[in-house]
């Protein structure tokens, strides 16, 4: 066929740029609360023959021939994914979390429909009815937040808020919470609002898989989620609801949304969903939220003001306003020192989205990688230096070796 065997011989641009990425995650710290690095096995289905059929419609209702396998392995996705979950319908073919909200809100709700959904700012999503979003200009979204003080989901406030407004729908779920979310009292609030639950569950789902965060299941009627982050799969996500919904979801996934679904992402689901039924993924989640914990008790440490003053979960976030430096700052300086996080407004922030005033972290991949309290504390540690250091060169450069000496304790696959 004319095909080179080795991407290093057919493209040396993108295999250097290749080579550099995988560098780059080794010898730092990944600290982005929505990251993880996934399994060999992963990465052999993501990269493999199923990217070159299209198959659209659903197993073995096709529009094209030659899907048996296909069928084989989204039906493989669909069962564990029922059977991670307990939900009753399961369609694995949204290609990321954005769209599978979209999905959801299409097969049920008109254009201009009220819906409720946390504010960006205050921990939401984009796809949560943030104006500049598809979301808050095709929906009516009236939006709720966190108390100024505590910085806490006030559910009483939300309660008055859904009897006032009277929703079709709403939505739980965060980006930037670092607290449980109590998904039954949303879906109580819902049901005596006359609307639909819906819960996007992207950061937690493999805490709620873990048994380590309180699940949505099975009260809500539609959850959402991201494949990757806690659950540590292929970037993708999926939608999972009660039965009455799954013709309306399905139907606003395929055609509604979408043409043919990514094969080789489901593939790599499948593979994912396998992996998080094993024992020991239980043991992963729970680590994941022992780390976050420790982590944020040495940022206290250190000085740093935590928004809420801690965790329940897998993600810290960080209040600088105190330090005089800005989000965009620290991620600047940690960048420098090999630590990579992502600036991040805090609740009632004064400051602009693209340079606030806090910063957002969590322990998915560095628990991965075996990190434990002990390795959280040094973290910690290193982050205070580094931030007390925004503009000093040189102990970024210095902090930048320890933080190569503590990553290559924990190799990452070097399957080049």
């Amino acid at each position: 066929m004319g095909f080179r065997e080795s991407l290093s011989e057919e493209d040396k641009e993108v295999w250097e740029a290749l080579l550099n990425e995988s560098k780059r995650q080794n010898q730092g710290l990944e600290l982005i609360p929505s990251e993880n690095f996934v399994s060999r096995a992963v990465l052999q289905a993501l990269g493999s023959v199923f990217t070159n059929k299209y198959s659209e419609g659903y197993p073995h209702k096709r529009y094209y021939g030659g899907n048996e396998f296909v069928d084989a392995v989204e039906s493989l996705a669909i069962e564990r994914a029922k059977k991670l979950f307990g939900a009753e319908h399961v369609n694995v073919q949204p290609y990321s979390g954005s769209p599978a909200n979209i999905e959801v809100y299409f097969a049920l709700l008109n254009f201009g429909d009220k819906v409720m959904g946390m504010n960006l700012s205050q921990g939401g999503h984009l796809t949560h009815g943030h104006k500049v979003n598809f979301s808050g200009r095709a929906y009516n979204f009236v939006q709720y937040g966190v108390d100024r003080e505590t910085e806490l989901i006030d559910y009483d406030e939300v309660r008055k808020l859904a009897l006032k407004e009277k929703p079709k729908l709403i939505l739980s779920g965060a980006t930037a919470y670092p607290r449980e979310i109590d998904f039954k009292a949303f879906s109580e609030i819902a049901e005596e609002a006359g609307a639909m639950s819906m819960a996007d569950i992207s950061h937690i789902a493999g805490l709620v898989v873990g048994g380590v965060h309180k699940s949505p299941f099975p009260f809500t009627d539609i959850v959402t989620t991201t494949t990757h982050k806690t659950l540590r799969g292929p970037r993708g996500a999926m939608i999972m609801c009660k039965e009455k919904f799954a013709q309306a979801i399905d139907r606003a996934v395929f055609p509604g949304m979408q043409g043919g679904p990514h094969n080789h992402v489901t593939a790599a689901k499948a593979v994912a969903f396998s992996e998080a039924l094993k024992p020991e993924f239980k043991d992963y989640a729970a680590q994941i939220v022992k780390n976050a914990k420790a982590l944020a008790e040495g940022l206290m440490e250190e000085g740093l003001r935590l928004v809420s003053g801690g965790t329940d979960n897998h993600l810290i976030l960080i209040d600088l306003t105190k330090k005089g430096v800005s989000g965009k700052e620290a991620e600047a300086a940690l960048d420098k020192a090999g630590i990579t996080v992502n600036k991040n407004m805090i609740p009632y922030d004064t400051r602009s989205p693209f340079d606030p005033s806090g910063i957002r972290l969590g322990t998915p991949a560095l628990t991965t990688r075996g990190m434990k309290e002990g390795e959280m504390k040094e973290v910690a540690e290193l982050i205070g230096r580094a931030i007390s250091g925004v503009n000093d060169e040189a102990m970024l450069a210095k902090i930048k070796g320890d933080v190569r000496e503590l990553s290559s304790q924990f190799p990452l696959y070097d399957w080049y």
